[in-house]
C-alpha cells in the first residue's frame, strides 16, 4: 500500500455548459446533459492516482455512504479501479449528493446534501487503519465528518508516530466553524486549501500572511490553489508563486483534488516522505506537474473524467517551461 485516503464521499449530479440558471418557473435545457459522477476528495484523488499510473491495489480508501443506490454506485466505481475500499454503511443517512450547476464562463454552483459523511465512525476508521500500512496518509475533506473531525488531531498524531507523511485538505465546514482544524495543524505535513478557505481559517485576507499564519500554526508546507490565478506554496524555508496552465475549461469540479493527486504522485515517484527534503527546485517540479493534473480535471464534466497521464504530459511539455520561467521563488531562510 502506498497511500491511505480518508474523507468525504459524494455522488455528483452535474449540468455543465449551461447558458444560465433557470428563473423561477423557467425551463433551461442542458446542452451537455446531466451527468452522474463520483465525487468527494478521497474518491477523486484515488481515481486520479490510478489514472496517473498507480495501481488500484496500492491505494486504500475509507469513507461513509448510505445503504442506497448512490452508495452502491460509489462502491462499484471505486472497485472498478481496483481501489481497496473500506466503507462505513450508515443506517440513518443517505449517501451524500451534490447538485452542480456550471454556467458557461462562470464558477460552479454547489447544492450539497452532506448525508452519510457526518456519520463516519471514528472507531471504524481506527480499526481499519490498524490493518493498513502506507507511507502517506491523506485526509480530505475535514469539516463534514462529524465526530471524526473532532478526533482528527489524534489520528494525525498517531500517523506521525508511525512515520507517515500527513496530507490534509479542507472544505467549507458543515454545522461548525473552521476552528476544529486548528489543533490538527501541528501534525500536518502538507496542507491544501483554496484562497477563500485560507482566509476563513486564519482570519487573514492577504494571501501571503494567511499562509505564514498556517505555518505558524504548525503546518510544514502550505499550498493555496486559486484556479486560473495559479497557486502560492510555502514552507519555513521558501515560497513559490506559480501561474496556471491554459486549457479549455468545461467543469472545474475536482481540480483541487486532482492537484493533490499530482503532488502525491510526484512525492511517491521521487521517494520523498519528509517535507524537509523538498528544496524549492524539487518543489517547483512537483507543483508544475500537480498543476497540470489539476488543469486536466477541468476539461470534462465530473471530477476525474478529464484526467489522463497523456494529457498531463502534453501540457507540461507545451506550457511547463514558460510556467517555470515566470514562477516567483523566494528563499526565506
Amino acid at each position: 500500500m502506498k497511500v491511505i485516503t480518508v474523507g468525504i464521499l459524494v455522488t455528483d449530479l452535474i449540468a455543465a455548459a449551461l447558458p444560465k440558471v433557470a428563473d423561477p418557473g423557467e425551463v433551461v435545457f442542458t446542452p451537455r446533459g446531466i451527468k452522474t459522477r463520483i465525487g468527494g476528495h478521497p474518491a477523486n484523488l484515488s481515481i486520479d492516482l490510478v489514472k496517473l499510473g498507480l495501481k488500484g491495489g496500492e491505494i486504500a480508501l475509507i469513507g461513509s455512504v448510505g445503504e442506497d443506490l448512490y452508495g452502491r454506485f460509489i462502491e462499484e466505481t471505486l472497485e472498478s479501479y481496483g481501489i481497496k475500499t473500506f466503507l462505513y454503511k450508515s443506517k440513518t443517512s443517505e449517501t451524500s449528493k451534490n447538485l452542480i450547476l456550471v454556467v458557461e464562463g462562470e464558477d460552479r454552483r454547489f447544492h450539497v446534501d452532506v448525508g452519510a459523511n457526518k456519520d463516519l465512525d471514528p472507531n471504524f476508521v481506527r480499526n481499519t487503519l490498524k490493518h493498513l500500512e502506507a507511507p502517506i496518509l491523506y485526509i480530505g475533506a475535514t469539516g463534514w465528518l462529524g465526530k471524526f473531525d473532532d478526533e482528527l488531531p489524534l489520528f494525525l498524531k498517531d500517523s506521525k508516530r508511525k512515520g507517515q507523511l500527513t496530507f490534509v485538505d479542507i472544505i467549507a465546514p458543515y454545522g461548525k466553524d473552521y476552528d476544529h482544524i486548528i489543533p490538527a495543524l501541528q501534525y500536518t505535513d502538507i496542507f491544501h486549501c483554496n484562497n477563500i478557505e485560507a482566509s476563513s481559517l486564519t482570519g487573514v485576507d492577504k494571501l501571503e500572511e494567511a499562509v505564514e499564519k498556517l505555518l505558524e500554526m504548525g503546518v510544514k508546507m502550505a499550498i493555496v490553489t486559486m484556479g486560473e490565478k495559479g497557486l502560492y506554496a510555502a514552507t519555513p524555508e521558501w515560497s513559490i508563486r506559480l501561474g496556471a496552465f491554459k486549457v479549455n475549461v468545461v467543469d472545474p469540479t475536482g481540480a483541487g483534488d486532482a492537484f493533490c493527486a499530482g503532488v502525491i504522485y510526484k512525492l511517491l515517484e521521487e521517494n520523498i516522505f519528509d517535507v524537509k527534503e523538498l528544496d524549492s527546485k524539487t518543489a517547483l517540479d512537483v507543483l508544475v506537474f500537480a498543476s497540470a493534473v489539476g488543469a486536466s480535471a477541468t476539461t470534462m464534466e465530473g471530477t476525474t473524467a478529464g484526467v489522463s497521464r497523456e494529457f498531463v504530459d502534453k501540457i507540461v511539455e507545451e506550457q511547463g517551461e514558460k510556467l517555470v520561467k515566470t514562477a516567483k521563488i523566494r528563499k526565506l531562510i
